[in-house]
């Protein structure tokens, strides 16, 4: 049995014994803004941190990820982290390159997405709700900016909102709480290092 193994079979255990359990108001109070994004990673990183400590809390987190239909690790991991942590893809396999315009299948996929992510923060079942790539979803236009602004202006004020992704619009960063941009100073990916599981799948 490896260190992971015993981990999550000690938070079954807790939940059961009922440690991890939903606080009957929620510490968060008010909820806010957060934007992650930048040209290197660690930004979909930071929020599945978010979500695993808000898990901690008995808080439920909701993550709905564009542009992606690949696997990764953190979709095993949510399973394991049920009812905590909810993930849902809405992209096909691969990526969009920046040169062509997208597909309608892209587009389409990423509208489904809106509205599930939407309807996920309107639910009150969620304390989190994390957009993934959604801000590279709209520098690839596949939803827009007003998209992105409505969200906002529609959030219930007890629900903590995150968005990343690359090229966050000046309009996101003005109505955001709390930016923080990863900034390359140095990365692997120029010695032709691939992704590799556990730490970037």
């Amino acid at each position: 049995m490896d260190g992971w193994q015993r981990f999550f079979i000690n938070f079954d255990l807790d939940k059961r014994k009922g440690r991890i359990m939903k606080p009957k108001s929620s510490p968060i109070g008010k909820g806010y803004v957060q934007v992650y994004t930048g040209n290197c990673k660690g930004k979909t990183t930071a929020a599945l941190g978010l979500a695993f400590r808000a898990a901690g809390h008995g808080l439920k987190t909701y993550i709905g990820q564009f542009m992606k239909g690949q696997h990764y690790g953190e979709l095993d991991a949510a399973e394991l982290m049920q009812p905590y942590i909810t993930i849902e893809q809405y992209g096909q396999p691969g990526w969009i390159h920046v040169h062509k315009t997208p597909k309608e299948e892209d587009i389409r996929l990423a509208q489904e997405g809106l509205v599930k992510g939407r309807d996920a923060m309107l639910s009150r079942k969620y304390d989190i709700i994390v957009f993934d790539e959604i801000l590279t979803a709209h520098h690839f236009g596949l939803i827009s900016c007003q998209d992105i602004l409505e969200i906002i202006t529609s959030k219930p004020e007890s629900v903590e909102v995150v968005f990343t992704g690359r090229d966050a619009p000046p309009e996101v960063i003005e109505a955001a709480d709390l930016v923080t941009e990863m900034v390359e100073i140095k990365h692997y990916y120029k010695k032709q290092v691939p992704a590799r599981y556990g730490i970037e799948r």
